[in-house]
């Protein structure tokens, strides 16, 4: 039977692919035997980059996060008793030392200072006749002290009414804000109740929290500068450091103090503060030559003398826009800026200057 003129077409392609592999198969063989009976050349020590740091000197900062504080807060007190009559000022207003907050209603209080003061000159007249009596002999020397007595006593008791009378105004005691208001018109307040609270915002505080490894550089009178979130500076002075721990958080409590002007800064902002603290020997690195050790220290890798990679663990003091300033190396490096992950120490590496 004889085949069709499609079938030999088919069979003629099969045949033609069936024998394109088998000599595939065979070139590649042999191609791989020649690779695998070159000889392979003996790999030289790796590549990296590393660029020579000078040593400098520099300032030291330490720097905490902190937060604006009044350097007094005051709950102003009545110290008698009374309904309020008056609130001259609002709540929220710049006061002076002085400045009446609450007024109580006055009452009988003038009534008291004014029968205090005619007993005064009643005494007085008193004790003038005793004198005159006294020069002619018609009084004793127990009758002129006791005429001295009623008037010390009549004088004792108008400085006495003359103080309850005053205390219906409750005062500022010192320059500040009057932050809250807690008594209005017709609160009755005892004796201790309070009117508000006073703050003082000029010169002002801020504070923080500094960790135990950075205590021991700060000193009291040390310069600091304080940049808040809106971007404002202040400056100002370390008033306080603490000498004793907080237990929960093993940090020593810091307090700054800085000038006010204007009471334009106000108390619980947010701010990041920097305190002088000394100098000494810095480097600045690039941020992506900072490395991890088998320790899990933080640190740099660099190229001795010999071309062997070494491993330094630092501390980083600053960060800018060109890098980060570190402690822990002296004098200058050559520091491996590209490949530092990929070697270890001891290794020998070829050296590129990087730029």
């Amino acid at each position: 039977m004889r085949m069709k003129s499609q079938y030999w077409f088919v069979v003629i392609v099969v045949a033609v692919i069936a024998a394109y592999f088998v000599v595939r198969s065979v070139f590649s063989g042999s191609e791989t035997n020649a690779a695998q009976a070159k000889p392979t050349p003996p790999a030289g020590p790796p590549s990296v980059q590393a660029k020579l740091i000078p040593e400098v000197q520099r300032q030291y900062d330490v720097v905490v996060r902190g937060r604006t504080q009044a350097t007094r807060t005051v709950v102003v007190r009545s110290e008698t008793a009374g309904n309020v009559a008056v609130t001259p000022v609002l709540q929220g207003s710049v006061v002076k030392k002085g400045q009446v907050l609450c007024k109580l209603a006055v009452d009988a209080r003038q009534a008291t200072l004014d029968q205090a003061r005619a007993a005064l000159k009643s005494s007085e007249l008193a004790n003038q006749q005793n004198m005159e009596l006294a020069k002619r002999g018609f009084r004793s020397p127990t009758q002129v002290l006791q005429g001295q007595a009623n008037l010390d006593a009549a004088h004792a008791a108008v400085r006495q009414a003359e103080i309850a009378l005053d205390q219906v105004n409750i005062r500022a005691p010192f320059d500040g804000v009057f932050d809250h208001r807690d008594a209005e018109v017709g609160t009755y307040l005892s004796p201790g109740q309070p009117c508000g609270t006073m703050i003082e915002l000029s010169p002002l505080l801020v504070v923080g929290d500094v960790p135990e490894t950075e205590a021991a550089r700060l000193h009291v009178g040390a310069p600091a500068t304080a940049r808040l979130v809106e971007g404002q500076t202040l400056s100002g002075h370390v008033r306080y450091v603490a000498h004793d721990a907080d237990p929960q958080t093993r940090t020593y409590h810091l307090e700054v103090l800085s000038p006010n002007p204007g009471l334009a800064v106000r108390s619980g902002l947010s701010a990041e503060v920097r305190i002088a603290a000394g100098s000494g020997p810095a480097h600045l690195a690039p941020i992506s030559s900072l490395v991890l050790d088998s320790a899990g220290r933080q640190g740099v890798r660099y190229v001795k003398a010999d071309g062997r990679v070494a491993f330094a663990p630092v501390k980083i003091l600053d960060q800018g826009p060109d890098g980060v300033w570190i402690s822990g190396i002296n004098g200058p490096v050559r520091l491996i800026v590209v490949g530092q992950s990929y070697v270890a120490d001891g290794q020998k590496v070829r050296v590129v200057e990087a730029r």
